[in-house]
């Protein structure tokens, strides 16, 4: 029964969060169902069964009612890399989340903040190679991103459920070839 997590959309049909992709799990989605908060919209090919209950767990929900998302991105360690592709600012390599820290452009030492304006996302042997110096720059300067820009990033491929490929699809999520 714990099998069986459900994409979910907000009431306009687009996913409420792309990385990390928003997913429910069965308990969850079941009592939302249960309290019809939710739309289903695809199902998986099982039935499940009590003496007075038969459900087919959704793999696809809408909420009924809209979440707004918020105006201001949440600084934090995702955000910065889906900001900057999952690629090193410095050698220009795409990487997975494990092989990826955050540098501070201008050091802490030397004054710099730790907010948009100045974080990247560095590999650690950039990262090492730069140290607190100032001498290697970022290919982009660093800015504060919006939701638009976040939703575009390309985070490392998972595997998804073939009923969801077309709902991330149509909300721009999903590249033609993925």
């Amino acid at each position: 029964m714990l099998r069986y997590p459900a994409l979910v959309l907000n009431a306009d049909y687009t996913p409420i969060s792309v990385y990390p992709l928003s997913t429910w799990g069965f308990e969850r989605t079941l009592r939302n169902h249960l309290k019809e908060r939710i739309t289903i919209l695809e199902t998986y090919d099982a039935v499940l069964r009590s003496p007075s209950f038969e459900y087919q767990p959704p793999s696809v929900i809408a909420l009924k009612t809209y979440i707004k998302r918020p105006n201001r991105i949440a600084f934090n360690r995702v955000n910065i890399f889906l900001r900057d592709n999952f690629t090193c600012q410095y050698c220009q390599v795409k990487h997975t989340p494990n092989e990826l820290t955050f540098d501070h452009v201008t050091p802490r030492a030397r004054g710099g903040k730790t907010n948009y304006e100045n974080i990247v996302a560095c590999c650690i042997p950039c990262n090492t190679r730069k140290g607190s110096s100032m001498h290697m720059k970022p290919i982009r300067e660093p800015v504060i991103p919006n939701a638009r820009q976040l939703a575009k990033a390309s985070p490392p491929k998972v595997n998804l459920h073939q009923s969801w490929v077309d709902y991330l699809y149509w909300s721009g999520v999903l590249d033609k070839e993925e």
